[in-house]
Protein backbone atom coordinates (compact mmCIF):
# COMPACT_ATOMS: atom_id res chain seq x y z
CA UNK A 1 0.00 0.00 0.00
CA UNK A 2 1.15 3.32 -0.50
CA UNK A 3 1.95 6.28 2.06
CA UNK A 4 -1.21 8.19 2.50
CA UNK A 5 -1.38 11.73 2.66
CA UNK A 6 -3.47 14.62 1.96
CA UNK A 7 -4.16 18.68 2.23
CA UNK A 8 -7.43 19.62 4.44
CA UNK A 9 -9.10 22.84 3.72
CA UNK A 10 -12.64 24.67 3.60
CA UNK A 11 -12.50 24.92 0.85
CA UNK A 12 -10.55 22.50 -0.89
CA UNK A 13 -11.39 21.65 -4.40
CA UNK A 14 -9.04 24.50 -5.92
CA UNK A 15 -6.11 23.02 -4.46
CA UNK A 16 -3.10 22.73 -6.18
CA UNK A 17 -1.82 20.42 -3.85
CA UNK A 18 -2.45 17.06 -5.40
CA UNK A 19 -0.64 18.14 -8.53
CA UNK A 20 2.17 19.21 -6.75
CA UNK A 21 2.76 16.66 -5.08
CA UNK A 22 2.34 13.34 -7.28
CA UNK A 23 4.59 15.21 -9.67
CA UNK A 24 7.34 15.19 -6.80
CA UNK A 25 6.10 12.16 -6.35
CA UNK A 26 6.88 11.11 -9.77
CA UNK A 27 9.99 12.44 -9.95
CA UNK A 28 11.80 11.31 -6.58
CA UNK A 29 10.27 7.63 -7.03
CA UNK A 30 8.08 8.05 -3.96
CA UNK A 31 5.60 4.86 -2.98
CA UNK A 32 2.75 7.34 -2.41
CA UNK A 33 -0.70 9.07 -2.70
CA UNK A 34 -2.03 12.35 -1.92
CA UNK A 35 -5.30 13.58 -1.91
CA UNK A 36 -7.59 16.73 -1.38
CA UNK A 37 -10.11 16.70 1.27
CA UNK A 38 -12.77 18.79 2.56
CA UNK A 39 -12.70 19.36 6.37
CA UNK A 40 -16.07 20.19 7.71
CA UNK A 41 -15.53 24.57 9.77
CA UNK A 42 -16.26 22.90 12.93
CA UNK A 43 -14.60 19.46 12.44
CA UNK A 44 -10.96 20.25 11.95
CA UNK A 45 -9.58 17.52 14.27
CA UNK A 46 -12.28 14.70 14.04
CA UNK A 47 -11.42 14.96 10.04
CA UNK A 48 -7.67 14.28 10.87
CA UNK A 49 -8.15 11.51 13.38
CA UNK A 50 -10.25 9.86 10.53
CA UNK A 51 -7.48 10.58 8.60
CA UNK A 52 -4.90 8.85 10.93
CA UNK A 53 -6.82 6.44 11.69
CA UNK A 54 -7.13 5.53 7.91
CA UNK A 55 -2.84 5.18 7.79
CA UNK A 56 -2.46 8.84 7.05
CA UNK A 57 1.22 9.49 7.75
CA UNK A 58 1.43 13.70 6.67
CA UNK A 59 -1.51 16.27 5.84
CA UNK A 60 -1.10 20.08 4.75
CA UNK A 61 -2.92 22.58 6.24
CA UNK A 62 -4.98 25.35 4.40
CA UNK A 63 -7.11 27.96 4.84
CA UNK A 64 -8.90 28.04 7.48
CA UNK A 65 -7.19 25.47 9.92
CA UNK A 66 -3.49 26.17 10.39
CA UNK A 67 -4.27 27.69 13.97
CA UNK A 68 -6.62 24.57 14.60
CA UNK A 69 -3.26 21.98 13.50
CA UNK A 70 -1.12 24.48 15.79
CA UNK A 71 -3.47 23.45 18.28
CA UNK A 72 -4.20 19.94 17.71
CA UNK A 73 0.07 19.18 17.41
CA UNK A 74 1.85 17.76 19.83
CA UNK A 75 4.88 18.58 19.00
CA UNK A 76 6.03 21.60 17.35
CA UNK A 77 9.23 22.62 14.97
CA UNK A 78 10.79 25.67 16.28
CA UNK A 79 9.23 28.10 13.20
CA UNK A 80 5.97 26.68 13.49
CA UNK A 81 6.06 27.55 17.36
CA UNK A 82 7.24 31.19 15.84
CA UNK A 83 4.41 30.99 13.84
CA UNK A 84 1.48 30.61 16.19
CA UNK A 85 0.15 28.21 12.90
CA UNK A 86 0.89 24.86 11.28
CA UNK A 87 0.50 24.00 7.60
CA UNK A 88 2.03 21.12 7.74
CA UNK A 89 1.55 17.94 10.03
CA UNK A 90 3.30 14.22 9.87
CA UNK A 91 1.89 11.86 12.16
CA UNK A 92 4.25 8.90 13.87
CA UNK A 93 3.75 6.60 16.76
CA UNK A 94 1.45 8.42 18.54
CA UNK A 95 2.83 11.74 18.15
CA UNK A 96 1.33 14.65 15.77
CA UNK A 97 4.14 16.54 14.52
CA UNK A 98 3.35 20.07 13.06
CA UNK A 99 5.79 22.41 11.31
CA UNK A 100 5.44 25.51 9.27
CA UNK A 101 6.83 25.75 5.42
CA UNK A 102 5.45 29.12 4.41
CA UNK A 103 8.43 31.15 5.45
CA UNK A 104 11.11 28.30 3.54
CA UNK A 105 8.65 28.44 0.72
CA UNK A 106 8.93 31.74 0.33
CA UNK A 107 12.62 32.45 1.09
CA UNK A 108 13.41 29.95 -1.51
CA UNK A 109 11.06 31.10 -4.10
CA UNK A 110 12.38 35.30 -3.85
CA UNK A 111 16.43 34.08 -3.22
CA UNK A 112 16.31 30.69 -5.46
CA UNK A 113 13.76 31.13 -8.32
CA UNK A 114 14.35 34.82 -8.70
CA UNK A 115 17.61 35.41 -7.82
CA UNK A 116 17.04 38.43 -5.20
CA UNK A 117 19.33 38.30 -2.16
CA UNK A 118 17.64 39.30 1.03
CA UNK A 119 20.87 40.23 2.80
CA UNK A 120 21.10 44.00 3.41
CA UNK A 121 17.73 44.57 2.00
CA UNK A 122 15.03 47.37 3.53
CA UNK A 123 11.54 45.06 2.84
CA UNK A 124 8.12 46.10 3.78
CA UNK A 125 5.56 43.24 4.33
CA UNK A 126 1.95 44.79 4.05
CA UNK A 127 -0.23 42.83 6.24
CA UNK A 128 -0.38 41.63 10.19
CA UNK A 129 -2.36 38.33 10.47
CA UNK A 130 -1.63 34.98 10.00
CA UNK A 131 0.18 34.90 6.34
CA UNK A 132 2.44 37.52 7.59
CA UNK A 133 3.23 35.89 11.18
CA UNK A 134 4.48 32.61 9.51
CA UNK A 135 7.18 34.15 7.45
CA UNK A 136 8.93 37.23 9.65
CA UNK A 137 11.49 34.67 11.61
CA UNK A 138 12.47 33.03 7.69
CA UNK A 139 13.01 36.60 6.47
CA UNK A 140 14.59 37.89 9.58
CA UNK A 141 17.15 35.01 8.91
CA UNK A 142 18.51 36.14 5.68
CA UNK A 143 19.58 39.68 7.76
CA UNK A 144 17.54 42.31 5.94
CA UNK A 145 18.62 45.65 6.72
CA UNK A 146 15.13 46.75 7.93
CA UNK A 147 11.88 44.82 8.15
CA UNK A 148 8.13 47.63 8.30
CA UNK A 149 5.25 45.93 8.52
CA UNK A 150 2.33 48.30 7.86
CA UNK A 151 -1.54 47.14 8.39
CA UNK A 152 -4.60 48.89 8.06
CA UNK A 153 -5.30 48.74 11.63
CA UNK A 154 -1.51 50.24 13.15
CA UNK A 155 -1.74 48.95 16.86
CA UNK A 156 -1.89 44.74 15.13
CA UNK A 157 1.43 45.66 13.60
CA UNK A 158 3.20 47.64 16.13
CA UNK A 159 2.18 44.26 18.22
CA UNK A 160 3.05 41.96 15.59
CA UNK A 161 6.50 43.86 14.93
CA UNK A 162 6.85 43.37 19.07
CA UNK A 163 6.44 39.44 19.03
CA UNK A 164 9.87 39.71 16.74
CA UNK A 165 11.95 42.44 18.19
CA UNK A 166 14.24 39.51 19.92
CA UNK A 167 15.48 38.41 17.11
CA UNK A 168 16.25 41.83 15.00
CA UNK A 169 14.58 45.34 14.83
CA UNK A 170 11.33 45.24 13.54
CA UNK A 171 9.03 48.10 12.90
CA UNK A 172 5.40 48.28 12.87
CA UNK A 173 2.50 51.14 11.75
CA UNK A 174 -0.24 52.33 9.38
CA UNK A 175 -0.19 52.49 5.73
CA UNK A 176 -0.16 56.46 6.37
CA UNK A 177 3.20 55.51 8.59
CA UNK A 178 4.86 54.60 5.11
CA UNK A 179 5.40 58.08 4.05
CA UNK A 180 8.52 59.57 3.20
CA UNK A 181 9.85 55.84 3.16
CA UNK A 182 11.30 53.44 0.27
CA UNK A 183 12.23 49.86 0.35
CA UNK A 184 14.02 47.19 -1.78
CA UNK A 185 11.18 44.82 -1.52
CA UNK A 186 7.10 44.80 -0.88
CA UNK A 187 6.04 41.71 0.70
CA UNK A 188 1.86 41.42 -0.12
CA UNK A 189 0.34 39.44 2.44
CA UNK A 190 -3.08 41.08 2.70
CA UNK A 191 -6.00 39.38 1.27
CA UNK A 192 -6.48 42.33 -1.20
CA UNK A 193 -5.60 40.76 -4.20
CA UNK A 194 -8.52 37.87 -3.43
CA UNK A 195 -11.11 40.58 -3.21
CA UNK A 196 -9.26 42.81 -6.24
CA UNK A 197 -8.79 45.64 -4.47
CA UNK A 198 -5.76 48.08 -4.32
CA UNK A 199 -4.15 48.96 -0.91
CA UNK A 200 -3.23 52.91 0.28
CA UNK A 201 0.11 52.95 -0.38
CA UNK A 202 1.67 56.46 -0.35
CA UNK A 203 3.90 57.28 -3.69
CA UNK A 204 7.57 56.44 -3.46
CA UNK A 205 7.44 53.41 -1.73
CA UNK A 206 9.65 51.83 -4.36
CA UNK A 207 13.07 52.02 -4.33
CA UNK A 208 15.48 51.94 -7.74
CA UNK A 209 15.52 47.99 -8.95
CA UNK A 210 12.25 47.45 -5.96
CA UNK A 211 10.54 44.03 -6.44
CA UNK A 212 7.35 43.75 -5.77
CA UNK A 213 6.07 40.35 -4.56
CA UNK A 214 2.48 39.21 -3.85
CA UNK A 215 1.64 35.94 -1.68
CA UNK A 216 -1.32 35.92 -3.78
CA UNK A 217 -1.76 34.50 -7.24
CA UNK A 218 -3.97 34.19 -10.30
CA UNK A 219 -4.46 33.96 -13.95
CA UNK A 220 -2.18 37.35 -15.20
CA UNK A 221 -1.05 40.33 -12.92
CA UNK A 222 -2.82 40.59 -9.40
CA UNK A 223 -4.06 43.62 -8.45
CA UNK A 224 -1.27 44.45 -5.69
CA UNK A 225 1.57 43.81 -8.83
CA UNK A 226 -0.51 46.39 -10.82
CA UNK A 227 -0.48 48.70 -8.52
CA UNK A 228 3.06 48.46 -7.71
CA UNK A 229 4.11 48.07 -11.40
CA UNK A 230 1.91 51.78 -11.88
CA UNK A 231 3.95 53.05 -8.70
CA UNK A 232 7.60 52.25 -9.67
CA UNK A 233 8.21 48.55 -9.41
CA UNK A 234 10.65 47.48 -11.22
CA UNK A 235 9.82 43.79 -10.82
CA UNK A 236 6.64 41.57 -9.81
CA UNK A 237 6.21 37.87 -8.95
CA UNK A 238 3.11 36.54 -7.35
CA UNK A 239 3.04 33.68 -5.05
CA UNK A 240 2.88 30.58 -7.22
CA UNK A 241 6.56 29.59 -6.42
CA UNK A 242 5.68 30.24 -2.86
CA UNK A 243 3.06 27.54 -3.11
CA UNK A 244 5.59 25.08 -4.82
CA UNK A 245 8.24 25.66 -2.98
CA UNK A 246 6.36 25.68 0.75
CA UNK A 247 4.97 22.07 -0.72
CA UNK A 248 8.83 20.59 -1.43
CA UNK A 249 9.63 21.60 1.95
CA UNK A 250 6.48 19.72 3.22
CA UNK A 251 7.91 17.11 0.96
CA UNK A 252 11.10 16.82 2.74
CA UNK A 253 9.87 17.34 6.38
CA UNK A 254 7.73 13.62 5.23
CA UNK A 255 9.75 12.16 2.60
CA UNK A 256 13.62 13.70 3.68
CA UNK A 257 13.88 13.97 0.04
CA UNK A 258 14.40 17.51 -1.90
CA UNK A 259 12.25 17.37 -5.11
CA UNK A 260 13.36 19.85 -8.27
CA UNK A 261 10.40 22.30 -7.72
CA UNK A 262 11.29 23.96 -11.22
CA UNK A 263 9.83 21.61 -13.46
CA UNK A 264 6.62 21.54 -12.00
CA UNK A 265 6.45 25.67 -11.36
CA UNK A 266 7.17 25.75 -14.83
CA UNK A 267 4.13 23.24 -15.46
CA UNK A 268 1.86 25.13 -12.94
CA UNK A 269 2.73 28.18 -14.87
CA UNK A 270 2.04 27.22 -18.12
CA UNK A 271 -1.43 25.52 -17.06
CA UNK A 272 -2.57 29.06 -15.12
CA UNK A 273 -1.56 31.06 -18.65
CA UNK A 274 -3.78 28.80 -20.83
Amino acid sequence: MPDLYAVFGNPIAHSKSPAIHASFAASTSQDMVYEARLAPLDGFAPAIAEFVAAGGKGANVTVPFKEDAFRLATRLSDRAARAGAVNTLAFADGEVFGDNTDGAGLVRDITLNLGYSLNGRRILLLGAGGASRGVIAPLLAEKPAALFIANRSAEKAVKLAEDFSDIAPVNGGSFADLAGKSFDLLINATSASLAGASLPLPPGLFAPGALAYDMMYGKGETPFLLQAREQGAARGADGLGMLVEQAAEAFFVWRAVRPQTAPVLADLRAKLAG
